[in-house]
């Protein structure tokens, strides 16, 4: 505020010129604060007036609103004055209503009593009559007149009214059920108006209540029942082969009285319900029969029965209009169901095939027409089904037909392996052998006659069968096989678990291979299908894992086999590297004869091989083959007795030749290119033999560090054995050993641990205790570098000293590795299509 004040003066007064005019400004000033003291002056005073004039105004409204509360009290009273005075001017009125509304009520009852007396006189008449039909429309009428009167039941005439209606109502249901005494005699056929007097007795029944009609229903259908069980109860005609008779005599008790069911109404389906109750008594009576049974029924008889029942199951559930529960979901009638789920062996999507197909199903479609009544017809939401209602009762005793399946089955099976021909059909494309398309086949009509019949507990009992078929020709898938030989004869020729296999060992092999897979796909679609048309509750436990994971053994031990017997036949090429005179050959040539050999082995087998196999298996044994070969060819090295600096370089060709024709395999069967996993293994696998030459051929001085940094997998021993194949002598090793052992198999030494060839100088340097680690410094990485150098070099030289003689020799080596290989390519077939599968989805 003091800012403020100084501000204007300074604005005011901004020299001292300016105070000439003080006085004007003071005066301004002065009348400026006297206008404003008035102007509060006169605020204060409005202010003071407006409160006392509030109160005055609040005063004024409470007296207003005590003379309207005065007011309202006094319309009130007059509002009473006014309703007491109306309700003494109604009192008369509203006794007049009252009394019209009673008189109104009694009139209407007594008319409707009058009408309830008439309609009991005449329904009483009517039912003395037996006029069925007038007679159902004026129980009608009487039950609803009735209705009316629920609340007058104290009423003596009331009650005996009520009594005389229900003396009626007892008299018409003595009538209907005498009349209906009468189906099945020959009154009915004498009298011709009977057929339409039970007709009208169905209109009366339905008016009556609904025990009574369960009760006629009841009656007739006990009435056959006990017809039937006279005939087939306690008989002959009782047993299993006479069930034909009964079903026989039930469809023509269902023809012959066609007339006598149209009688009753369709809602009260009595056929359809005769039917169902016929059903349940054969039930019983075949259990009956088969628990008497002293021994198990036999087969044919059993499944004759069996048949016969559900063809019957199929009729009544086709003449009622009932779908089938096994193709519910699946859109295929049962029939068609069991060749969809299975498919011949033949093309199914065959323009024959489908026509065929459709003309059954035009077939079954205008056939269930015909048989089929609309007024028999069950509703959808109806419990009861014909399909197992009597066959179901079988299910206990089917283990003789399972054991019996399972026999034949098994000599089936036995029969087609003891004939197989162990060599693909002529002309087929899947390279596989005939007996398992033919297993499959036959177990498919085993299939196809079991699900005809049953498909619960009798049809799973077979699939297990199923199982237990094919892992029994899984086993002898397996048996057939190459084994090794065993004995004191293979011990002593050396052959001990080695297997020899022939060419046409290894195109069975194949085969086998080629069959095991196929069966793990069929087994799997067989098991898919059988899960579709079996009873919901065993669908889940359908599974062939089992039966897929023997044939899947099978194809592992097969491709083990054939991988076996060519290291077999190769043995024989490692053996002649191993005699060899490595220690007294004296010049580098073109490639050894044991090369040559092992080329001839795999371009004669290979690629017979690859053309049977498929592409996933074919790499899986080339993967296999070189897992096994690489690391034999490497240890066979050691088995060498000597080997010299010239030995040494012409093993190293050999084994470059070797791993060239390792890597050019996979063209021997085809394939463009190898994979390169195939190639990274077989070039690490040959890479230890090829450094293990490189050590070799190093000098002795340096041949420790070498060995180190070369074979870094490389122990003691080994160290021995390749000191041992360089022919050092055994005072000439032990240096050798003791600073091997001292550096360790990562060290590299720093120095020439050899002052001289004599072992004097070396003893000394033997510490008393082992050495603490030595920490790589750049010398001796520098050292570890001229190591690598000097091998390279010296596998360098190597290969250079032989290069001239092997590009002499033109009809060896590797151009003849690959014309082989080109011929077998060109001769290789080629395979195309896919295995042909009995079960399709």
């Amino acid at each position: 505020m003091e800012t403020t004040t100084l501000e204007f003066i300074n604005q005011t007064f901004p020299n001292e010129a300016s105070l000439v005019a003080i006085e004007p400004i003071m005066q301004k000033l002065r009348n400026k604060i006297r206008q404003v003291d008035a102007e509060i002056l006169a605020a204060v005073r409005q202010q003071s007036s407006s409160g006392t004039r509030a109160k005055e105004d609040l005063a004024a409204a409470m007296q207003a609103i005590q003379e309207l509360m005065q007011r309202i009290k006094e319309i009130k009273g007059k509002a009473e004055q006014s309703e007491a005075m109306v309700q003494e001017i109604c009192r008369d009125i509203k006794k007049l209503d009252f009394a019209k509304k009673h008189i109104t009520t009694t009139i209407t009852a007594l008319h409707r009593l009058a009408m309830l007396v008439s309609a009991i006189d005449q329904l009483q008449t009517m039912a003395a009559k037996r006029l069925y039909k007038e007679a159902a429309g004026q129980l009608e009428a009487v039950n609803q007149l009735c209705g009316h009167f629920e609340a007058y039941r104290d009423i003596p005439k009331i009650n005996e009214l009520r009594e005389k209606f229900k003396n009626i109502k007892q008299m018409l249901k003595s009538h209907v059920f005498s009349d209906f005494s009468s189906l099945g005699t020959a009154r009915l056929k004498e009298d011709g108006n009977l057929m339409q007097q039970l007709a009208d007795a169905c209109l009366v029944v339905d008016a009556l209540d609904a025990s009574v009609r369960e009760e006629l229903i009841s009656i007739v259908c006990n009435k056959e029942l006990t017809a039937y069980r006279q005939i087939f109860e306690g008989t002959e005609l009782a047993r299993l082969d006479k069930v034909e008779r009964r079903y026989a005599w039930i469809k023509r008790q269902m023809r012959t009285n066609e007339e006598i069911w149209k009688i009753f109404p369709s809602s009260w389906r009595v056929l359809y319900l005769l039917c169902i109750q016929l059903c349940k008594a054969t039930r019983v009576q075949l259990i009956e029969t088969l628990n008497e049974l002293k021994e198990k029924p036999d087969v044919a008889t059993l499944l004759q029965t069996l048949k016969s029942t559900t063809d019957f199951e199929k009729d009544l559930a086709t003449t009622f209009g009932e779908e089938n529960e096994s193709a519910v979901g699946r859109g295929v009638d049962s029939e068609d169901e069991a060749d969809d789920a299975q498919h011949d062996v033949e093309d199914e999507k065959s323009a024959s095939a489908i026509r065929k197909k459709y003309e059954k199903q035009l077939a079954a479609k205008s056939g269930k027409n015909e048989l089929e009544d609309t007024n028999n017809k069950v509703p959808a939401s109806h419990p009861l089904s014909f399909y197992g209602i009597i066959s179901s009762c079988f299910e206990p005793h089917m283990s003789a037909y399972v054991e019996l399946e399972e026999k034949t089955l098994m000599e089936s099976v036995d029969k087609l392996v003891q004939t197989e021909s162990w060599e693909a059909e002529e002309g087929s494309q899947t390279n596989i052998l005939s007996s398992s398309t033919q297993v499959f086949l036959i177990i498919k009509k085993s299939l196809k006659r079991c699900s005809a019949l049953t498909r619960n507990q009798t049809l799973y009992n077979l699939f297990l069968v199923f199982q237990r078929i094919l892992k029994a020709y899984a086993a002898k898938l397996l048996s057939r096989l190459p084994r090794g030989g065993t004995g004191i004869v293979a011990a002593a020729t050396g052959t001990d678990g080695l297997i020899k296999t022939s060419d046409k060992d290894e195109r069975v092999i194949c085969y086998i291979v080629n069959t095991a897979e196929y069966c793990h796909e069929t087994a799997g679609q067989l098991a898919e299908n059988i899960s579709k048309m079996i009873d919901p509750q065993f669908a889940d436990k359908i599974d062939m894992s089992e039966v897929q994971d023997e044939f899947s053994v099978v194809i592992t031990r097969a491709l083990a086999t054939l991988v076996q017997g060519l290291e077999t036949k190769l043995e024989a090429e490692l053996a002649a590297m191993a005699r060899m005179a490595w220690a007294t050959m004296e010049s580098v040539g073109d490639q050894s004869e044991y090369v040559n050999g092992i080329s001839a082995v795999l371009s004669s087998s290979v690629p017979a091989i690859s053309a049977l196999l498929s592409p996933v298996y074919y790499q899986f044994f080339l993967d296999k083959l070189a897992a096994s070969f690489a690391p034999r060819f490497h240890a066979n090295i050691y088995k060498c007795k000597r080997i010299s600096e010239t030995g040494a370089q012409q093993m190293l060709l050999d084994t470059h030749a070797v791993k060239t024709l390792l890597l050019e395999v996979p063209s021997l069967g085809g394939q463009n290119a190898a994979s390169a996993s195939y190639n990274k293994f077989v070039g690490r696998e040959m890479g230890k033999a090829e450094a293990l030459l490189k050590v070799i051929l190093s000098p002795v001085e340096s041949i420790a560090d070498t060995y180190r940094t070369l074979l870094l997998e490389g122990t003691t021993a080994d160290f021995q054995r390749l000191l041992d194949l360089k022919g050092l002598k055994k005072a000439e090793q032990q240096p050798l050993l003791d600073y091997y052992n001292r550096r360790g198999p990562s060290g590299v030494g720093s120095s020439n641990p050899l002052a001289t060839v004599a072992p004097a100088p070396i003893v000394t340097l033997a510490p008393a205790s082992p050495p603490a680690p030595v920490t790589p410094t750049a010398a001796t990485m520098a050292s570890r570098d001229a190591v690598m150098a000097r091998a390279a070099a010296l596998g360098r030289g190597a290969m250079a000293q032989s290069a001239a003689a092997a590009a002499a020799v033109s009809s060896t080596g590797l151009k003849r590795i690959f014309a082989l290989a080109e011929s077998a390519k060109e001769g290789a077939s080629k395979k195309e299509g896919t295995f042909r599968k009995l079960f399709n989805t």
